[in-house]
């Protein structure tokens, strides 16, 4: 084979693995999902709009806030107009640019997922445990190199996990998997990939202890002063805000650690694999709005008014 024939070709096409579904179930399958992007464009749309439109919601923890619905909001449409693709037509191909630009919005999804939940640990962090300074520390101007440091440095981070992927000879075409990603993609490698490897297996070590080792930190010193503060009002509040920050952080957290988990065991069932694989990108957006819709009081309020008012009142 040529060298020419090694590098990678941008108008060829990709096979996936599929679902390997009946007529009849594909059908099914291809209503449950449409009926998921939905509700998730709906939910996450709605918490975007009720925080923008409220002007007694426009504090940095809600600002931090938005950017989770945005995020969501990306990794759905990265991956649910695709999969409904494969199940009405039962296509198992996918030019390789569109490969490559769904699995660096998926990626980029994934890890602003944690930085954002990170921030906002952060904002919590300075709200309950420094409040005289909050004010002060979470200026407009914090607010912003926060959010901007958020993004930033995720699409930093990616575009070079992709650049090193996008160097190397490309000698096999079918993906094992329902979705693009990078692993995926390498397995289609015949070049030697250590330089990938290290690079995945670093950015994914410091995002976890950073974000983790940050997360655990702040909830940490937050339980510490809940239980010095007499106020029993600000305390419950405090608590219950930051437990929802960490029931979206431990579900995400669970949902990528079984994720890794089913690309290291060779022996899994390979539909458990692609539950798994796509459970991932489609349960926290279908979560996330209806967590922080119920159990945060301020948005839970504002988003029953907001509602009534363009229903009832059109």
């Amino acid at each position: 084979m040529s060298s020419a024939g090694n590098i990678y070709n941008v108008s060829s096409d990709l096979s996936l693995q599929g679902f390997d579904l009946s007529p009849e179930k594909a059908i099914v399958a291809f209503v449950f999902a449409a009926l998921n992007y939905i509700i998730i464009l709906f939910c996450n749309s709605f918490l975007l709009f009720t925080v923008i439109t409220n002007k007694g919601l426009h504090e940095p923890m809600y600002i931090l806030l938005l950017n989770l619905p945005i995020n969501d909001l990306i990794g759905s449409t990265c991956l649910f107009p695709h999969i409904m693709r494969q199940l009405l037509f039962d296509t198992k191909t996918i030019p390789f640019s569109i490969c490559i630009t769904q699995a660096f919005f998926i990626h980029v999804y994934a890890v602003s997922v944690v930085f954002i939940l990170t921030a906002m640990a952060y904002d919590r962090y300075i709200a309950i445990c420094q409040p005289m300074r909050y004010t002060t520390i979470m200026s407009k101007l914090h607010l912003t190199k926060i959010i901007l440091l958020v993004w930033l440095s995720n699409l930093t981070l990616m575009a070079i996990l992709f650049i090193l992927l996008l160097r190397l000879p490309r000698c096999r075409s079918y993906l094992t998997h329902p979705y693009c990603d990078n692993p995926s993609l390498l397995q289609l490698v015949c070049a030697d990939t250590t330089i990938n490897n290290f690079y995945g297996l670093l950015i994914t070590v410091l995002c976890q202890v950073l974000t983790v080792g940050l997360i655990l930190y702040t909830y940490l010193r937050i339980l510490i002063a809940c239980f010095h503060n007499k106020s029993s009002d600000t305390r419950s509040k405090a608590l219950q805000t930051c437990g929802t920050h960490l029931v979206v952080f431990i579900l995400f957290e669970c949902l990528g650690l079984f994720t890794i988990i089913s690309y290291r065991i060779k022996d899994i069932s390979p539909h458990l694999r692609k539950f798994i694989a796509v459970g991932a990108v489609i349960l926290p957006p279908t979560m996330n709005p209806v967590i922080y819709g119920l159990r945060t009081k301020e948005i839970r309020v504002k988003g029953i008014k907001f509602f009534q008012r363009k229903v009832f009142t059109s």
